[in-house]
């Protein structure tokens, strides 16, 4: 018996863990919390690559997703446009990543990380390409995604095995923040670990219990076990619609062991419905959205210097600029829309070269020209004044050197530069101030794609709009609008335009055939020129207001 006592007190010596079921210590809690990016980097600088294997099952689950959707109004708007935008949360070393774009040519991915050495991984790939991927050091639960990606600018979120890793308290901030950068109706698209799975049990009887289903492996990372109600609460809670959601069971069994492994994931799609009424903190560009130009910051963002020094040729109706600024590969990966020449602006440009009666001995504002201010320099030329402006100062800066870079003497007098933040007070009234008697025309490109800007945009214009409306003939003073629909729909629109007294009075392209085409403002810009068509294929859209 005394023999018996001793083997077991040896064996209780021996024993590692405990069964206690206590969990682990608050200081450990802390520290695993307050290092988890340290952990991490150790994973992943210890197993490189070779950890996960390609997840080439994401075109069997959800490859549906990730192609354009086959609706007619969709693919007029914008197939052949675009790019399908998607962000991988949790990129770990691209195992995801690459599988998606050597499958779909068509998509474009942002790839995000808390672990910088994962990231450098991710850059490292053979098939890493600027045009393809974006991948970037962010964690979810401090860092602002709009600091990295346009608002309202991802098609697709995937989150394979990620939100596990973030302590339950802190799950709903991630959700927030990639709520900033989905589009209206965009996707997510999540797996992860369910409970009841094998290692949850084994965590488990090792008493590495954080706080209910969430653990600390032995590496110190962690992992949380979702049950199919807790992650349905914490989605809807945070305003996404249930698409699908489901448990996978999968048996694994190791003959040689004679061991038969229950595993359980759980898999499921989100979607942001139209009403999102979440947006990053600034809706005008202000200094806390600025890109610094420098080659050396350029490098840092783009892994190969842009060099705003490189022109951008432009030629239409005998005129050609030279415009620097960058191009639209970098759309993806710059902060600044500013700092591109976009469609709409193209076709505005080629509509007022080819038609300068619209703007001939008027006061013009431009709204939002960006860096080229390619509109406000063609109209300068036919204009009694024209004023550019733009909220965000660096891109003022590069708009003046294009400005000096392109207008002669003798026309480079009628163009003002201006800072203009939609419903700033205090920058309208500086416009008033070098023309108290309004703007007979307002231009804006490309500058409606942000739903809580639109009420300060059409507030600004009927502020500096000309009122007097007998100028110049039967001409009356216009807003004239170029765009492509992306997050704000024509309804709302019309909607906002009509509560600040302004009626659509033309558009382009017309829904309906008008009895007489010569009646049309639009069409008679058009009208035997020869480059509509080229236009057409676009998604761009002309609307032309008065008060």
């Amino acid at each position: 018996m005394a023999s018996e006592e001793q083997n077991l007190s040896q064996l209780q010596q021996l024993k590692i863990y405990s069964n206690s079921n206590t969990g682990i210590s608050d200081f450990w809690k802390d520290k695993y919390e307050r290092e988890a990016k340290k952990y991490w980097d150790i994973f992943y600088k210890r197993h490189q690559n070779k950890f996960f294997k390609d997840r080439h099952y994401l075109d069997k689950e959800w490859g549906l997703y990730f192609q354009f959707p086959m609706n007619d109004v969709f693919d007029f708007l914008f197939k052949g446009l675009e790019k399908r935008v998607v962000l991988e949360v949790g990129c770990g070393a691209g195992n995801t990543i690459y599988p998606l774009i050597a499958t779909y040519p068509d998509i474009f991915v942002h790839a995000c990380d808390f672990s910088p050495r994962a990231v450098e991984l991710v850059k490292s790939h053979e098939n890493f390409k600027l045009d393809r991927v974006n991948a970037f050091v962010c964690d979810l639960t401090v860092d602002d995604l709009c600091k990295h990606i346009l608002p309202s600018s991802v098609d697709i979120v995937t989150m394979i095995f990620v939100l596990s890793a973030v302590a339950p308290e802190k799950m709903a901030l991630v959700l927030q923040n990639i709520r900033k950068i989905l589009k209206p109706n965009g996707l997510v698209l999540l797996r992860d670990y369910a409970t009841g799975d094998l290692a949850q049990e084994r965590l488990t009887c090792k008493d590495q219990k954080i706080c209910e289903n969430f653990y600390v492996r032995g590496d110190g990372t962690r992992a949380f076990y979702f049950s199919e109600e807790y992650l349905t609460s914490l989605f809807v809670e945070n305003g996404f619609d249930v698409e699908e959601v489901g448990l996978c069971c999968k048996q694994v069994e190791n003959r040689s062991r004679e061991l038969v492994m229950n595993r359980r994931w759980i898999q499921a799609v989100f979607r942001l419905p139209n009403n999102n009424t979440f947006g990053c903190s600034k809706i005008m560009p202000t200094d806390d959205f600025d890109v610094d130009i420098s080659d050396s910051i350029a490098v840092e963002m783009f892994g190969v210097s842009p060099s705003v020094d490189e022109m951008i040729k432009v030629y239409i109706g005998g005129h050609s600029f030279r415009i620097k600024g960058l191009t639209k590969d970098y759309q993806h990966t710059c902060k600044s829309t500013g700092l591109m020449l976009w469609e709409s602006a193209r076709l505005m440009y080629v509509v007022l070269a080819e038609n300068p009666s619209i703007v001939a001995r008027r006061r013009v504002l431009e709204l939002g020209c960006g860096c080229s201010g390619i509109c406000s320099m063609i109209a300068a030329r036919y204009a009694d004044l024209v004023v550019a402006t733009d909220g965000d100062a660096k891109v003022l800066d590069l708009l003046n050197q294009n400005v000096s870079l392109n207008l002669e003497e003798s026309v480079l007098h009628k163009l003002v530069t201006r800072r203009l933040e939609w419903g700033n007070k205090d920058d309208i009234q500086e416009i008033k101030q070098i023309n108290s008697n309004g703007f007979e025309v307002i231009i804006g490109t490309d500058v409606v794609y942000v739903a809580e800007a639109i009420s300060p945009l059409f507030e600004t214009a009927r502020e500096l709009i000309s009122t007097n409306t007998g100028i110049q003939g039967d001409f009356k003073p216009a807003l004239i609008l170029c765009h492509v629909f992306r997050r704000v729909d024509e309804m709302s629109l019309l909607s906002t335009a009509s509560q600040f007294g302004f009626r659509l009075v033309d558009r382009w392209p017309s829904y309906r055939k008008p009895s007489n085409p010569s009646e049309s403002i639009i069409n008679s810009w058009f009208s035997e020129k020869g480059y509509e068509e080229e236009f057409q294929n676009m998604a761009l859209n002309i609307m032309y207001f008065q008060t």
